[in-house]
């Protein structure tokens, strides 16, 4: 893939930001990243798809264990490093929430529909008439506001993870929260006055710390075994949006890389370790993003991430399902892999794409909403939430 392209990657001294201007503000180690963190969740989720829930259930509980926790939270990690950025580009909540809003739902709808509309009606087991009218197909349309239900009537009861449609879409609302709190944080000032994020990320970590010591998140239903409660998540998105603002004062250099990815492995490790775990993933993240290989010509100008999470799982199911002779979990991983490479081609050219086309209109709204006066605005109450907030730095 190539060498740096940018910026003296020996230099002990440089810091996050320097290293963040020196490669241009959009250094391709997260684009690499965002894509075989999420080819990692496709090979996770065949072992529980071929062989159940009970082998995947032993093996993360196991010595493998790190290596499978550690990659949601660089996932999460990645995310609030990037979407901190944002932040501080919007100018009020209207677009901030709009542009999470354009990038999330447009995709997650497809997904949801093709899966309710047809996949299900071609998989059921029970006649259409039942599917139609049954509440479980009307409750899985709720999946396209991120409240999620996993089961449509009739599909995939054989399969070893009975009835999952789309076990993947549990950290959904983990991530719809995560943009909810940094919107909240962002109207206490947490632009100006960075400790705010600090304060949420220790308070989300004793949540997190009293729901496992209370093993009341730990016994959440999750399809494929979740490895790391959904509060850590949280606390992972957080950790990288502190990353962010405090980019001019954390340095970056392989020497602090290597060592918080080790010490990262250690804590998934050892008990209660998984509650500050976070704040080294997401060290550990920001350093490899911020690497800067050439891109691929087949990636440049294209995020398929987000559509291989969308359908692999799915993807997955249907290939259990329709093929007996993959029912090993390697053979699953072989053959669902290329058709949710597909897949996510589609959703990115033909929906996210488009989709983000659409952030001209929303600049432009704020423009209208912003430059209206309160005697002109008939919703005095509704501006102030949305335009007056303290996003940007003084």
């Amino acid at each position: 893939m190539g060498q740096y392209m940018h910026g003296n990657s020996s230099n002990l001294c440089a810091t996050l930001g320097h290293r963040l201007e020196a490669v241009g503000g959009r250094p391709t180690g997260f684009d690499y990243m965002r894509l075989l963190l999420a080819v990692a969740v496709i090979l996770w989720h065949s072992v529980a798809i071929a062989h159940g829930p009970a082998l995947a259930r032993e093996i993360v509980s196991g010595p493998f264990r790190p290596v499978i926790a550690i990659v949601l939270p660089m996932f999460f990690a990645l995310s609030g490093f990037l979407v901190a950025g944002s932040l501080l580009r919007c100018r009020s909540l209207l677009s901030f929430l709009g542009l999470r809003a354009i990038r999330i739902f447009p995709a997650l709808t497809v997904e949801v529909v093709l899966s309710a509309f047809l996949i299900g009606p071609l998989l059921t087991a029970v006649p259409l008439t039942v599917y139609f009218t049954s509440a479980e197909f009307y409750n899985y349309l709720w999946n396209i506001i991120g409240h999620i239900h996993y089961f449509l009537p009739g599909v995939f009861e054989q399969n070893p993870v009975s009835r999952v449609v789309n076990g993947q879409l549990w950290t959904v609302p983990y991530e719809l929260k995560s943009y909810i709190v940094l919107a909240i944080l962002g109207m206490l000032g947490a632009i100006r006055y960075p400790s705010v994020i600090l304060v949420a990320i220790l308070a989300f970590i004793s949540v997190d710390a009293w729901s496992t010591l209370g093993a009341s998140e730990m016994i959440e239903f999750k399809p494929t075994i979740g490895a790391v409660s959904g509060t850590a998540l949280v606390i992972s998105f957080l950790a990288g949006v502190a990353a962010y603002l405090y980019r001019d004062s954390l340095p970056w250099n392989h020497r602090w890389g290597v060592s918080s990815g080790i010490v990262s492995l250690f804590l998934l490790v050892v008990p209660l370790g998984d509650l500050i775990a976070p704040l080294t993933i997401t060290y550990f993240t920001v350093w490899l993003g911020l690497t800067n290989f050439r891109k691929l010509k087949l990636l440049q100008g294209a995020d398929y991430s987000y559509g291989l999470f969308l359908y692999g799982f799915v993807i997955q199911q249907m290939v259990y399902h329709l093929l007996p002779w993959s029912h090993e979990w390697y053979l699953n991983f072989l053959v669902a892999m290329p058709l949710a490479c597909v897949f996510a081609a589609f959703s990115w050219h033909g929906v996210e794409k488009p989709a983000l086309g659409l952030r001209r209109q929303l600049m432009s709204l704020e423009q209208i909403f912003l430059r209206a006066s309160p005697q002109e605005h008939k919703f005095l109450p509704l501006r102030f939430a949305f335009a007056m907030l303290p996003f940007q730095r003084q």
